[in-house]
């Protein structure tokens, strides 16, 4: 009896770096966030500098400070030249170095402090479909991560870095037909800030837990916001939803299970004035072959949400119609970034 495992030839495009890429992602990640840590990019912002003169400024020791520079290059973040100077690639330019609009620190560091670890439980959430995050085995992540400034800090400034992109979006939206939004779950005020700020006759405000009102206020003084755009704290799953001709769940519905997100909506509902409507974005699954993007953010809510995960669009028509609402699609569903639905009031 003739084998046929080695009887069927390998294909000449199949490689084991197919397999190795992947399991070397995680000493990827540490190399970058170790770089944004130390604050290398920071340190580099506008110049170049040899290896030595990076691991005096940084108090690494050579030579595995050189490695480090040249896995970096390797990776996309700095440029090597021939001379032995190193500077940051444009990427690393316009999204590592403090300060600058896109800036994702907060986001590196969210990752480390609260998702990475989570992640470490990956198999026994899918054995068991309970998180691996202790504030959503207490029922509400939020409530235990607002507890420590540093984790806030790091989870708004995230926050910030994930909704900027859905910025142009939903600027693009009629809003003329509206007087007035409330960004539920809105964080520190960033969607609100600006969309009150590209439509001047709107009244915005942002609907979060009470613990958020600080940073609300301390980040709409940096932004120079004059006071468009308004606080109120509570929780939602304990009362009404503020009334407004529009309501905007951004990166909310994701965090809950199919029972909160019906109740959520059916408040939304109720709140929202006749002729108006619920915006609603995430990474929505559309397809029985999703974007990698929608799939490892399920996976992220697995681990680390109180029963989240991502849910295709069809699901939200879905819930949105139960509600009252007459559901539209905003864009293309098959995207690597968040599909945006519409739900309209009668």
């Amino acid at each position: 009896m003739s084998d046929q495992k080695n009887s069927v030839p390998e294909p000449e495009e199949l490689s084991i770096g197919q397999v190795m890429g992947p399991l070397t992602g995680f000493w990827q990640t540490k190399i970058l966030l170790t770089a944004a840590e130390s604050g290398l990019f920071t340190e580099l912002s506008g110049s170049s500098a040899t290896a030595e003169e990076l691991s005096t400024q940084l108090g690494y020791r050579m030579p595995g400070a050189s490695d480090f520079l040249l896995a970096l290059a390797g990776l996309g973040l700095l440029h090597a030249s021939e001379d032995g100077t190193f500077r940051n690639s444009p990427a690393a330019e316009r999204y590592l170095v403090r300060g600058r609009p896109e800036f994702i620190g907060g986001y590196l560091q969210f990752c480390e402090r609260e998702l990475n670890p989570a992640w470490e439980g990956l198999g026994t959430a899918l054995r068991t479909g309970t998180p691996q995050n202790p504030g959503a085995l207490e029922g509400n992540p939020y409530e235990t991560l607002y507890q420590d400034r540093e984790s806030t800090e790091s989870f708004l400034e995230s926050m910030d870095t994930l909704n900027t992109p859905l910025l142009r979006r939903l600027g693009e939206i009629d809003w003329s037909g509206y007087g007035s939004f409330v960004d539920i779950g809105g964080a520190r005020g960033n969607v609100a800030h600006h969309l009150a700020l590209r439509n001047p006759h709107l009244k915005g405000a942002v609907f979060d837990l009470p613990q958020l009102e600080g940073a609300f206020t301390t980040h709409m003084a940096a932004l120079g916001n004059d006071g468009a755009v308004s606080f109120h704290g509570g929780d939602f799953f304990a009362g009404p939803l503020p009334e407004s001709d529009v309501l905007i769940f951004g990166h909310v519905l994701h965090n809950w299970g199919v029972d909160e997100r019906r109740t959520l909506l059916r408040k939304a509902h109720d709140a929202i004035r006749p002729g108006g409507a619920v915006i609603i974005y995430d990474p929505m699954v559309s397809n029985s072959a999703p974007p990698l993007y929608a799939t490892l953010a399920a996976l992220s809510m697995l681990v680390w949400s109180a029963g989240g995960g991502e849910y295709p669009v069809s699901d939200c028509h879905a819930w949105l119609e139960e509600a009252g609402f007459h559901p539209e699609t905003v864009g293309p569903e098959d995207t690597p970034d968040d599909v945006l639905v519409i739900g309209r009031k009668s």
